[in-house]
């Protein structure tokens, strides 16, 4: 098994089937539900195989700038809104974790966003538990005043994640 893999957007020819990140509502989310959702869906696929490893989605949003701590707001236009990407879900595979893909596919979903038009100032993310909210902390991300599972993250400050393996 090689640690080698592609991210690209999903399509019917990816086989959702096998994928088994240990989260009920995500191992479902990718099986029966990615292909009708609206939202921007990329996957990690092995070069070898072709077999899901990862996948994440990614939506365009809005964060009240009252959201924000105050030293994230400052400098900022004081319009209401501030443009916005949701990670809407980012999963690994069981059998891929601790390898790194994770990181990767945050970064990729950061290139995505730094690279889209209009601008968007910050990524977002709703962890679904402690363990999901640890893991974008240690990525840099910071929770919202107003609930500490929605964290974000200015895109400015996403340039040291990780690029993923070449």
């Amino acid at each position: 098994m090689t640690d080698q893999f592609v991210i690209e957007p999903l399509t019917t020819r990816h086989d959702r089937t096998l994928f088994a990140c240990k989260v009920p509502a995500l191992d479902r989310y990718l099986r029966e539900i990615a292909m009708q959702d609206v939202r921007r869906r990329f996957v990690a696929t092995g070069l070898d195989d072709g077999l899901i490893r990862g996948f994440f989605t990614l939506a365009a949003t809005g964060l009240s700038l009252k959201d924000l701590p105050q030293d994230a707001a400052k400098g900022l236009p004081r319009y209401p809104v501030v443009p916005a990407v949701l990670i809407g879900r980012l999963a690994v595979d069981q059998r891929y974790h601790g390898r790194g893909l994770g990181a990767a596919l945050l970064g990729d979903a950061f290139m995505r966003a730094a690279r889209s038009e209009p601008a968007v100032h910050t990524m977002l993310v709703d962890a679904k538990d402690e363990q999901a909210a640890a893991f974008y902390r240690r990525h840099g991300f910071r929770p919202l005043a107003s609930n500490s599972m929605s964290l974000f993250l200015p895109l400015a400050s996403a340039r040291g994640l990780e690029q993923r393996p070449a």
